[in-house]
């Protein structure tokens, strides 16, 4: 709803459409990630699951792996969900800076990074998730370099932050990935 905003423009309601759906299909792969963890752990409560990350088998602790990244790929914009965040900018600009800097785009790395004694379960699964967090933050990085608009630029700017953080997390750097986090909502809310 925030993005949006200015829904009488046909242009910005196909952008708050495209980040719903774009964000439904990281929330499929959360939900299966959730009916797992609770057939595998028997539990949701996120102490529980950690406790017993260890008794999850390394076959199934790389579905689960893959499964919350999903939800994280979408949320935190990574390839191949990333298409709806540059689009966000629709919403007038402090809902940008709120969205980009601070609030939604961080759910995906801090998921991960609450779950790592699970991902650590599964050495594939983590180079996965470090691949794929490379590759996000080289391809909005070249992006952003032939962008017009400062808005845009911002955005693809995000997206290449958040591959830098999915990539900290991929390689097992936990807490470098949360330092950059809060580093990059206070620069990027500044820069907004």
């Amino acid at each position: 709803l925030l993005i949006g905003f200015w829904f009488e423009k046909r242009e910005y309601a196909a952008a708050a459409k495209k980040a719903f759906i774009t964000n439904r299909v990281g929330d499929v792969a959360f939900m299966v990630a959730m009916f797992l963890t609770f057939a595998t752990v028997g539990t949701l409560d996120i102490i529980g699951v950690v406790e017993n990350a260890e008794t999850i088998a390394s076959g199934t602790a790389f579905v689960l792996v893959l499964l919350f990244l999903g939800g994280a790929t979408a949320k935190s914009a990574q390839i191949p969900l990333y298409v709806w965040l540059p689009d966000a900018m629709a919403g007038p600009t402090p809902v940008s800076a709120l969205i980009h800097a601070a609030t939604m785009v961080t759910a995906g790395v801090y998921l991960l990074v609450r779950l790592s004694p699970v991902l650590v379960q599964s050495v594939p699964g983590m180079e996965v998730i470090a691949y794929i967090g490379v590759f996000t933050a080289l391809l909005a990085a070249i992006i952003a370099v032939r962008q017009d608009d400062i808005k845009k630029v911002l955005a693809y700017s995000t997206v290449s932050q958040l591959g830098f953080m999915v990539l900290a997390v991929g390689v097992g750097a936990f807490r470098e990935s949360i330092f950059h986090l809060v580093t990059h909502a206070f620069f990027k809310a500044l820069l907004f």
